[in-house]
């Protein structure tokens, strides 16, 4: 097996500290998350930004910036932009009315990554129901959003939430819209999408192209689980307070570093090693930015 890519998810569009006090929130903190984490075994990070003052999901281009400035300052993390923000989509029963304020266009959900030019930014290939809204990835829209990451150079990591999406990921692929290796990142767990047990995992992987780079997370009290799991089946890990609070049954999470610390010593314990950024890299195809 190669070695094991740890990828920390630093804190999602959903995620508040009112269950948990200590997920970051300002750039300044997501930026120090991630160093620590990377100083626990990290090799790489998933963004997402959230507005410094209200702490409510942002698409802000120049908070992106500041936390990738204070990442790349102090370590050299591969650096993974969320694509996600802009794929929400409500509708409220009672007005009968439809809320179009979260969705944004195809060009508005990549420009940050147009301008920022991260080694990865992650690609949702499907539509599906997420609590009491949707999460809108027509066709069309990934089509377009991978054409503008695959100009600038950018590699997708395809984030499927059932095995229809695989197959979506895989025409991808077939129009030359993504290169290989194929990056997919498995999210199991997520309310509308597949579950998080051990035989769904193991089905998903089973539909994915021969040759793909895999990764995997599960949310809640099955994310060391799939941890664990996915280590041992020979794909890579997502860990972080965007999937999780919890470091164990009754136990919150203190630090993203803390869940990055407890992989490396399930991977190590199972007798895999974790991959260091430039090992990453390699793994992944990408280079250094």
């Amino acid at each position: 097996m190669d070695k094991l890519i740890i990828t920390v998810a630093l804190i999602g569009n959903v995620t508040t500290r009112e269950k948990n006090p200590h997920p970051p929130m300002t750039p300044k903190e997501i930026a120090e998350s991630a160093i620590e984490s990377f100083q626990a075994g990290a090799a790489a990070c998933h963004v997402h930004v959230r507005d410094p003052i209200t702490q409510a999901p942002s698409m802000e281009l120049e908070l992106y910036r500041e936390v990738i400035e204070r990442i790349r300052e102090k370590c050299d993390l591969v650096i993974n932009l969320t694509t996600g923000s802009g794929g929400r989509l409500y509708y409220d029963p009672k007005a009968k009315t439809w809320d179009i304020s979260g969705l944004k266009t195809p060009e508005e959900r990549v420009e940050h990554v147009l301008r920022l030019r991260p080694e990865i930014c992650s690609l949702d290939i499907g539509t599906m129901n997420m609590g009491n809204w949707a999460f809108i990835n027509l066709v069309s829209m990934v089509e377009k959003m991978a054409a503008l990451v695959r100009e600038a150079g950018v590699k997708p990591e395809m984030e499927v939430f059932d095995v229809g999406h695989i197959r979506l990921a895989r025409d991808l692929a077939r129009k030359g819209l993504v290169d290989e290796p194929l990056l997919f990142q498995l999210c199991l767990g997520i309310p509308g999408g597949i579950g998080a047990a051990l035989e769904d995992m193991l089905f998903m992987c089973g539909h994915l192209p021969e040759k793909a780079v895999w990764s995997a997370f599960g949310v809640g009290p099955a994310h060391f689980p799939i941890a664990a799991a996915s280590i041992v089946s020979g794909g890579h890990v997502r860990v972080g307070f965007e999937d999780n609070l919890y470091l164990g049954p009754g136990v919150l999470a203190t630090s993203n570093a803390q869940m990055v610390r407890k992989v490396v010593e399930i991977a190590h314990n199972l007798g895999r090693e974790a991959a260091t950024p430039q090992e990453a890299r390699r793994i992944l195809g990408v280079l250094k930015r």
